[in-house]
């Protein structure tokens, strides 16, 4: 998406919340620190940068960063992920004027930090001199009224983990489109196997397929933000999975990755899942697994929709009470961007897709074992980041958002359908957004 100007977010609310949110008074964060004057360089003087993340053995890396730059040293701080304790951490912090100079935010939660001025804007310290780093989609997704709100750390292409023999059960291989998709599900259903989870209580997978399909939610315009929850993409895949849900060709029971289905998976009770890149640690904990599973393009909705979607992805992003945002922006980028940085954060952070177009990363271009000695990072995962649906944008209380969408969905058990869910969760955070002073109206056809 082209970034959102100044008017677009004032007028939609976000940036100010009304007006409000963004004053002096605002709640975190205690003033605009958009609108004071730039901090200076440290200069020379010995300072220590702290920063918040859920990544396990973060220091490690830091650490690297921390032997060449003696006077800019980093401490990492471990929270928990962002929804299980993680953020509250943050806003806590914000509001009682401290918190760390970096922080661990995902891309579509970084509207809600910039509606409680809890985010620098770096181009103030010259963030768009990197943007040549960095995939193009996911620098759009941190740019905000002319503004960058993040440095893109990492994220999550989705293709479709597979395990080959238990497909050729059926005569089948890895399904192209959806529509084929639903017709091996329907021979596997046949022979006692499922195809794939649908996560009734986790909304962020529909929501990665609608836009794959080529929806856009919401956009920001001069009187406010509109939203369509209901359009003819999203409909489709809620139609989709009603009749896949209907006729048993999906697991409704547990998740993907769940104890239930690394059980299944492991006596070929499932078949496939699609999931992102991020995904191939945790199918390698299939016991007996190795040799047995291969990764293929997801399926593609039609000529109007995309060849994969984003399941996740994560930046590193400065908190507003930073006293270093340009020492903090400079680590940033270092950890995100070099291939010194992307290396170390795979090896010990487990990091999601490196979101350097130039670098997926040393140990990612080679072959896998466990996957059949498929180069399947090179093959599949690096054409489909380029495959995404580029209009896609994030917006205030997706969180929020993400829990209606889910709370309805858990009610297709009782005979509620998706597609009435969708419209119905649409209603909702329309009135959210209401509720928090935000302008917002339901796209006219």
């Amino acid at each position: 998406m082209p970034p959102l100007t100044r008017r677009q977010m004032l007028q939609a609310g976000l940036g100010t919340a009304a007006l409000g949110l963004l004053s002096g008074c605002a709640t975190p964060g205690t003033s605009n620190i958009n609108a004071a004057p730039t901090i200076a360089p440290a200069g020379g003087k010995k300072i220590t940068l702290t920063y918040w993340s859920w990544l396990k053995d973060l220091q490690v890396v830091a650490d690297i960063w921390n032997a060449a730059n003696p006077n800019v040293q980093v401490k990492t701080v471990w929270i928990p992920g962002g929804n299980q304790g993680g953020y509250p951490k943050l806003y806590s912090a914000l509001a009682a004027g401290g918190g760390p100079d970096l922080a661990h935010v995902e891309f579509g939660v970084i509207p809600s930090f910039m509606m409680v001025n809890g985010l620098v804007d770096l181009t103030r310290y010259g963030a768009a001199d990197h943007s040549g780093r960095y995939d193009p989609t996911l620098w759009n997704q941190v740019s905000y009224s002319g503004g960058i709100y993040g440095i893109p750390q990492d994220s999550g292409p989705m293709a479709t983990y597979y395990q080959p023999n238990v497909l050729a059960k059926v005569g089948a291989t890895a399904p192209t489109t959806w529509d084929e998709w639903a017709g091996v599900a329907a021979e596997l259903r046949k022979a006692n196997t499922y195809m794939d989870c649908f996560p009734l209580a986790e909304a962020g997978f529909f929501t990665a397929l609608a836009a794959q399909a080529g929806a856009r939610w919401f956009r920001a315009e001069e009187d406010g933000w509109v939203i369509n929850m209901t359009d003819d993409a999203t409909m489709k895949v809620a139609r989709f999975f009603d009749a896949a849900i209907d006729k048993d060709l999906v697991q409704t029971q547990y998740g993907t990755y769940s104890p239930g289905w690394f059980a299944s998976a492991a006596d070929g009770g499932i078949a496939s899942a699609t999931s992102a890149s991020w995904g191939d640690a945790l199918i390698e904990g299939v016991s007996g697994g190795a040799g047995k599973w291969r990764v293929a393009k997801m399926p593609v909705w039609d000529s109007s929709g995309f060849g994969s979607g984003y399941l996740g992805g994560s930046t590193v992003s400065v908190l507003a009470n930073s006293k270093h945002p340009r020492e903090a922006l400079e680590f940033a980028v270092w950890l995100t961007s070099s291939r010194e940085g992307i290396d170390a954060e795979i090896k010990n952070c487990g990091i999601g897709w490196s979101p350097s177009p130039d670098f997926i990363g040393t140990t990612r271009q080679q072959p896998s074992d466990f996957f059949s000695g498929q180069n399947y990072n090179e093959e599949v995962f690096a054409p489909a980041a380029l495959e995404q649906n580029t209009d896609w944008s994030w917006w205030p209380s997706q969180q929020q958002s993400f829990n209606i969408l889910s709370d309805g969905f858990r009610q297709k058990a009782s005979g509620t359908t998706l597609v009435d869910s969708v419209a119905s969760a649409e209603e909702k955070i329309i009135q959210v957004f209401k509720n928090s002073g935000l302008s917002i109206r339901k796209e006219q056809a």
